[in-house]
């Protein structure tokens, strides 16, 4: 079967979780991948056929999203980037008729699919808010932005031949063609062994959150920091606080060791921390709600903490509660990441059989 991918590019976290599902499809089918940004170079040194698109891009300035530092941004790059996107567009056109597309989020493939009458299946976390019902009362003061994400959500891929939602939460379903899944997870994270340690774990890519750094300092705790300063090759140690350089192994080492977890509200990290049953103190990127409802639905169901903003009295309150939280996730559990690409194969089946025939016009 010939497939077109297409990984959205804004933060890594998708290109991780789709790596694996790339793993399982190359094995069985002919596979090209669209993606931009650092997601690109990521997915390029593992598998072949990877073409370079622009994507947008997102600005952020302390732990906000600078709005209109982004929209500039975004209007500079689709100067040069439009132009290309076509050119790809028309690549593939000649070279390559994909017979399902699978879209992460992104929507050049999305887009390819529907101008083809090529049915398209979206794998994905972000779904989850327009697809499911959720509790009034869980969004409670957060109403305007969960309305404006949920538009925008429904607007990226509308109309899909069948949309497969990762989760560590579960809300009912309320769109047909809807089902939800456990979490992607990397093999590295399934051969984890998860063991009790006093460290924090911390994860903080936007260099600008010095308030953060401010706070960690203060409460005297051994924190091992990833992302926050890029260009280390080694280890850094500021008095409690240990500056690290990326190193996948390390980090999970770390990860798995660790007393809790201190990051924003994004989904890979969250669930990676969910599955080695590891409590999380979430504080989403402020204008995210998508960070914000994982982080909300962290905190319902006991696994963490959510905040707007971290200081000694909130991180002082997320470690009394690590009790209480590893308690409540030692009812969670998950078959790695089997529902998930039984699910995938089935439904590749059954939309190849569509293929020309699928109507994507219907945003439902």
């Amino acid at each position: 079967m010939r497939i077109l991918y297409g990984v959205v590019g804004e933060g890594m976290g998708h290109a991780t979780r789709s790596r694996v599902v790339l793993e399982h499809l190359t094995k069985h089918h002919d596979v090209h991948i669209v993606v931009s940004g650092r997601a690109r170079d990521y997915l390029a040194k593992r598998f072949e056929n990877v073409h370079n698109i622009w994507g947008f891009t997102i600005q952020y300035e302390g732990n906000s999203v600078k709005k209109w530092q982004t929209v500039l941004q975004n209007l500079k790059g689709a100067v040069g980037g439009w132009p290309h996107n076509v050119k790809t567009y028309f690549d593939l056109v000649e070279n390559f008729a994909p017979d399902v597309v699978i879209s992460d989020f992104e929507s050049f493939s999305y887009l390819f699919g529907r101008n083809h009458f090529v049915p398209v299946i979206s794998v994905d976390n972000m779904q989850i808010i327009n697809r499911c019902t959720h509790d009034p009362a869980l969004l409670a003061g957060h109403e305007e932005q969960f309305q404006l994400t949920k538009s925008i959500v429904k607007s990226k891929v509308p109309g899909s031949f069948h949309y497969l939602i990762t989760t560590f939460f579960y809300p009912p379903v309320r769109k047909d063609r809807t089902t939800l899944a456990p979490s992607i997870l990397r093999p590295e994270i399934l051969a984890a062994k998860s063991e009790p340690g006093e460290h924090l774990l911390v994860y903080q890519t936007m260099t600008s959150n010095t308030a953060l750094i401010d706070e960690l300092k203060k409460s005297g705790r051994e924190c091992r920091i990833y992302g926050y300063k890029r260009d280390l090759t080694a280890d850094l140690r500021e008095g409690n606080l240990l500056f690290r350089p990326f190193s996948e192994a390390g980090f999970i080492d770390d990860l798995r060791t660790a007393k809790g977890v201190v990051g924003g509200g994004g989904y890979t990290l969250m669930s990676e921390a969910v599955y080695l049953r590891k409590p999380m103190l979430s504080v989403p990127i402020g204008g995210q709600f998508e960070q914000v409802m994982n982080a909300l639905y962290l905190q319902q169901l006991g696994y963490g903490r959510y905040a707007t903003a971290l200081d000694g009295a909130v991180l002082g309150e997320f470690l009394e509660r690590v009790p209480d939280c590893e308690k409540a996730l030692q009812g969670y559990s998950q078959d790695g990441n089997v529902k998930l690409l039984e699910t995938l194969d089935a439904l590749l089946v059954e939309a190849q059989k569509r293929k020309g025939t699928w109507d994507q016009v219907t945003n439902q």
